[in-house]
């Protein structure tokens, strides 16, 4: 795979306050153990050589998503604006929507709350779901729609109410219909050699001084398997703005 770097960056929009840009899949977020160029880290280049800046450059990792999603970030361009951003994540004024394809039909086309409680295994980096009184567990809802479906795979929007790590694959995992791709969480039913499934397709937050609401979309590489296998443009143009 081509090392990603800052001039390869989709810049969706960009204020004196924050940058929003385009996650590819397989990259991480920040800075981990593997050493791999990171979003953060290429923010910052991409600040430091459009605006000839002397050493560093400012960027303020206010959200992630986990290494093999890909979609739509925002990161600050200031200390108080990743101050504000950061409220509003907690305050819960940001929302956060998922395409993610699975394997088979989710037996209930749509469900709201969906919750279960999650505790994570550092050690093997594996997130389980666990009864709500064990300790160290956390609490994960979601909501999602099934757009589309052909019988083996089915295309669904998730929009996030908690923001838990590995949280849509375990979650739909548990349900019987892990992501297209996913190995951890889908052995035996997912297909082997793809990229996982999954896009942060729509971000929307209250901009951090103005305070008016932005939304953000970005659409999956639709050419790609398995998302050309659905009607993206269609879907998202007709059916999403219709769930919530």
């Amino acid at each position: 795979m081509k090392t990603f770097t800052y001039e390869d960056l989709n810049v969706v929009y960009e204020d004196n306050h924050v940058i929003v840009v385009v996650k590819p899949p397989l990259v991480p977020s920040c800075p981990d153990g593997t050493g791999d160029k990171d979003m953060l880290t290429i923010v910052k280049e991409y600040l430091i050589h459009k605006y000839d800046k002397p050493g560093d450059a400012f960027a303020g990792l206010v959200h992630r998503l986990d290494r093999p999603t890909g979609g739509v970030m925002v990161f600050a361009k200031t200390s108080k604006a990743a101050s504000r951003l950061s409220e509003s994540i907690r305050n819960d004024e940001t929302e956060k929507k998922y395409l993610a394809v699975v394997v088979g039909t989710p037996r209930e086309k749509n469900i709201t709350e969906l919750t279960n409680y999650l505790l994570k295994d550092p050690a093997k980096n594996m997130v389980y779901v666990v009864p709500m009184a064990t300790e160290g567990a956390k609490k994960a809802v979601l909501d999602y729609t099934t757009i589309a479906t052909d019988g083996k795979l089915s295309l669904i929007s998730v929009k996030l109410h908690t923001g838990r790590a590995h949280q849509i694959r375990v979650q739909m995992s548990t349900l019987g219909n892990p992501l297209f791709g996913d190995q951890k969480y889908g052995q035996g039913k997912s297909p082997a050699g793809f990229n996982l499934a999954l896009w942060a397709y729509e971000l929307v937050i209250p901009h951090p001084t103005t305070k008016e609401r932005m939304v953000f979309r970005v659409y999956p590489p639709v050419e790609e398997i398995p998302w050309k296998y659905f009607d993206i443009n269609r879907y998202l143009a007709i059916s999403i703005k219709n769930i919530y």
